[in-house]
């Protein structure tokens, strides 16, 4: 790695005739492969590295501009950490199974998974995508697991490539020989090895309980995986009925009026709940009613988690029709009476249902889906007179699963959890709860922006059930387990069969257990194999034990665990980070990170959040070859970490000035001494106007050094950029005619030396300072001059310019009084070539002095051929030119 100081003495730039930005990704890139620029150096200590946990992105498709916003953030620090001299391990995975894989894989091939289907060599797909149109799942060919698995990995690994192609040009320093696959081989054996480690420590269970269920695709959802939308709905007034007043007593006697959404769940109904402190219904506590159309007795209860204010006051418990419902089942001891199967529709399995005209209602809405139900049973009631008044339009709020179009339900399964804290649980006996675990360890974790720390903690805090970790999908990592078969021929899932660490990964759909042969699958005194996968998150929670080689490359393990830092979106802090935390606190009784950093959303122009759901995102690659990749990170740098950004195109148009703008200047100022060797010697340095504009660096380099280190990109951008200008602006301009020299002058004079060697270092310095945010113009003109890579040299440190001491007024002061002398003749429509025979300049009180320090250049700047006189005048706000006369114009 270079430094400042490595040497002072380089030469000459050997700039190209027209600078451009143009096939700079192209080069470059095709440079930083070949010569590893950004290759990790595995025998790095750990106090040496900087690891990243970056996010594997979906492989399902393609990026979208939100990805390039937040992984621009992610890789502007890599960049950054790489010139403080750290060894960055910076990897890249591909988060390539569960649901969005299927869903691309079924519409691209138009085939769908039947387990039940034997396996076909060398099978040929019916379609080949191209069409970009969704194919009905009735016209999709049902194919075997192993064949659809076969299609998902095809698939991923084409679009793994579009991703990475987009990354480099995109300019990520990503060390490309350090990447996975969340289906991979590793990924498998370490999702599984942590999974069975949990299940031995009594962190993983199984259990036959309700869960939220996505009647579309089959499967259960986590609690983390919500989604709340609004739906519209109609309330439905339902007359219950009293056991312990006459039949035919008056109806306001005899009947307990409820409101509910949900009718088609009455046959499910298990209890009616009011609040206890509600005066309404505290007689009714204790005894029970009967409800309309089935005629169940129920019990009528008090919980104070039913709300006096909605509705009736008292609704019915139904099992299970919303997350409300599973509470008061598990706190009240409600039996479980289900209606509502897997696929969505009612069943008829409803033997709690005794009466003639009860019974003939389930036969009539048995199979039928809930819409259905809900419209029979509706006008049932209506023709029984147990209906009250006509039903009233509303709006709820209702779950959904993030990726689906449907209200979940709640189904009862057997399904596998692992536990984070969202019930009772202590690692030791009369030691902590987990949950207090939890919570504690956002203290270890440096979040950023630190406001973020607030939704970690309000997300542990308010967990309800443990982490459902099995789906009911085709391609993901298998739970590595298989059951017995009893001599009876059931399977006991109780008796647990694991498989040895040294035997993973294993698919137990496929695989046989130690001790037992193929043809004892599915038999009595044999086995079965769990057919469920893993939920995606349960594979990326371990993103930091796959990247870092946990299980797999111990080595590289304890160079880089715990990592320095987990990028990621706001959005996904309670699935993807909090599960994350969850799986290295059990396994390792740590926070997988020192730093989290969270990126905010990318709004459209509606303010809302770019996302492949709601249809309103930008594919990037048009953006990228427009505008030139720096213009795109620049646009995406200009974003705080954990704020908004609106998709702005013309912010990149202002990124692409910018990148175009620094070829230009740094072409300027490194040609100004012709065939001369650059110095870098501050030795040099008498001038003091070239000694303001250095100790204005000076500060810019500590402070944007600070901001880099509190993960501000935002804010060191910001002030390199405005130094950038004004050294442009400004000081170019001061100091040009002293820089050329005296046409024909054998040696340079000490005042051109000053003003090459000042030119030489800003420029040095200031490709460093935007070489993270602008790799490819800064790696363009580092090339003129300099031998290796911008990306490996190092970070400009403040000291390094300590050894010329300037009065950071004087900037801006000249500046100030150049723009004055330019302002006259632009109003007066000459060229600025066009000589003063004089000029007077009023300056605010306390500026003649640095003016005056700066009066050569400025006679030279503002092409003065006689006297430049300076005053001040308590009045000015500005320097304004009072009295001139220019040489091609009449006396003033």
């Amino acid at each position: 790695m270079t430094s400042q100081s490595d040497s002072t003495s380089l030469p000459p730039a050997q700039a190209p005739e027209r600078v451009s930005t143009d096939g700079l990704e192209t080069r470059w890139g095709a440079a930083w492969a070949e010569q590893g620029t950004y290759a990790f150096d595995r025998s790095a200590s750990r106090e040496q590295v900087f690891s990243i946990d970056t996010p594997p992105p979906t492989v399902s498709g393609s990026l979208h501009v939100g990805h390039v916003f937040s992984y621009t953030h992610t890789d502007v620090l890599a960049r950054y950490q790489r010139m403080t001299g750290k060894q960055v391990f910076y990897p890249m995975g591909w988060d390539d199974n569960g649901l969005p894989t299927e869903r691309r894989v079924q519409n691209y091939y138009g085939v769908r998974c039947d387990p039940s289907l034997p396996y076909v060599e060398g099978f040929v797909p019916p379609h080949e995508g191209g069409e970009g149109k969704s194919i009905k799942a009735a016209d999709q060919q049902p194919i075997s697991r192993r064949n659809f698995i076969e299609l998902c990995e095809r698939l991923t690994e084409e679009d793994e490539k579009q991703f990475e192609a987009l990354w480099r040009y995109l300019g990520l320093s990503v060390d490309w020989s350090q990447h996975y696959q969340t289906i991979g081989g590793k990924a498998q054996k370490v999702a599984q090895a942590a999974f069975l480690r949990n299940l031995e420590r009594g962190e993983a269970y199984q259990a036959q309980a309700p869960g939220l269920w996505d009647v579309t695709f089959r499967t259960a959802v986590a609690q983390a995986e919500l989604e709340a939308r609004e739906y519209p709905g109609h309330y439905h007034k339902l007359a219950f009925h009293r056991t312990d007043v006459a039949a035919d007593a008056p109806a306001e006697e005899r009947d307990v009026v409820i409101e509910t959404t949900r009718p088609e769940l009455l046959g499910a109904c298990v209890a009616l709940i009011a609040h206890p402190d509600d005066e309404r219904y505290q007689h009714l506590f204790g005894t029970t009613v009967t409800s309309p159309l089935f005629d169940v007795e129920v019990p009528v209860l008090a919980h104070a988690a039913a709300e006096m204010d909605k509705g009736a006051g008292i609704a019915m418990c139904c099992t299970f029709g919303d997350l409300t419902d599973v509470q008061w089942w598990r706190e009240l001891d409600l039996p479980i009476r289900s209606i509502i199967g897997h696929d969505g529709r009612i069943t008829g399995e409803q033997e709690w249902v005794a009466s003639q005209r009860g019974r003939e209602l389930v036969a009539a809405i048995t199979g039928t889906t809930t819409f259905t139900a809900r419209k029979t049973v509706v006008e049932a009631a209506k023709a029984s007179g147990e209906m009250l008044g006509e039903p009233v339009a509303t709006v709820r709020n209702t779950n959904f699963f993030e990726k689906g179009d449907k209200p979940l339900e709640i189904v009862t399964s057997r399904q596998w959890y692992i536990r984070n804290g969202g019930r009772e649980f202590a690692r030791t006996e009369g030691g902590p709860q987990l949950r207090d675990e939890l919570l504690s360890r956002a203290d270890d974790l440096a979040f950023h922006p630190d406001f973020m720390k607030v939704r970690y903690e309000n997300w542990v805090g308010g967990l309800n059930s443990d982490w459902l970790i099995s789906r009911q999908r085709f391609f993901g990592v298998p739970i590595p387990v298989w059951y017995r078969v009893g001599e009876d021929g059931e399977v006991n899932y109780e008796d647990v069969i694991t498989p040895s660490l040294e035997a993973l990964p294993v698919d137990p759909s496929i695989d046989v257990p130690a001790g037992f042969t193929e043809d004892q699958r599915g038999v009595a005194g044999g086995f079965v194999g769990e057919v469920d996968i893993m939920d995606t998150w349960a594979t990326s929670s371990l993103t930091p034990q796959i990247a870092c080689g946990w299980l797999t490359d111990e080595d590289l393990f304890q160079r880089t665990f715990p990592m320095d830092v987990r990028p990621q979106g706001q959005d996904i802090i309670r699935t993807w980070l909090f599960s994350t935390m969850v799986r290295s606190h059990l396994e390792f009784d740590c926070s997988p990170w020192r730093n989290a950093a969270i990126s905010g959303w990318i709004l459209d122009p509606d303010r809302k959040k770019m996302s492949k759901s709601k249809g309103n995102v930008v594919t990037p690659m048009g953006l990228l070859e427009q505008y030139g990749s720096d213009a795109v990170r620049y646009w995406a740098a200009s974003a705080r970490l954990g704020t908004d950004a609106a998709f702005d195109e013309g912010q990149m148009k202002v990124g692409r000035r910018l990148a175009i703008k620094l070829l230009n200047a740094s072409k300027f100022a490194l040609t100004m001494g012709g065939d001369a060797g650059l110095s870098l010697d501050l030795a040099n340095v008498t001038e003091p106007i070239d000694a303001s504009i250095l100790a204005t660096l000076r500060g810019v380099v500590a402070d944007a050094t600070v901001a880099f280190e509190r993960f501000d990109h935002t804010r060191a951008l910001e002030l390199t950029e405005t130094f950038f200008w004004t050294f442009c602006d400004d000081y170019l301009e001061l100091v040009k005619e002293r820089a050329y020299g005296v046409e024909g002058a054998e040696e340079a004079s000490a005042g051109a030396v000053s003003a090459r060697t000042t030119l030489a270092v800003v420029v040095d310095t200031v490709l460093r300072l935007l070489a993270p945010v602008l790799p490819y113009a800064t790696e363009e003109v580092w090339s003129w001059y300099r031998t290796g890579s911008v990306h490996r040299a190092a970070w400009p440190m403040a000291d390094a310019l300590a050894g010329v001491e300037g009065d950071v007024a004087l900037l801006p002061a000249a500046g100030q009084a150049l723009a004055a002398l330019r302002k006259v003749k632009s109003e007066a429509k000459v060229s600025q070539r066009t000589p003063y025979a004089h000029a007077t300049l009023a300056v605010p009180a306390g500026m003649a002095g640095a003016v005056e320090a700066c009066l050569a250049d400025l006679r030279e700047a503002g092409k003065l051929r006689g006297q430049l006189i300076v005053e001040e005048d308590d009045a000015a706000e500005r320097a304004v030119v009072v009295d001139f006369e220019l040489e091609e114009s009449p006396a003033k």
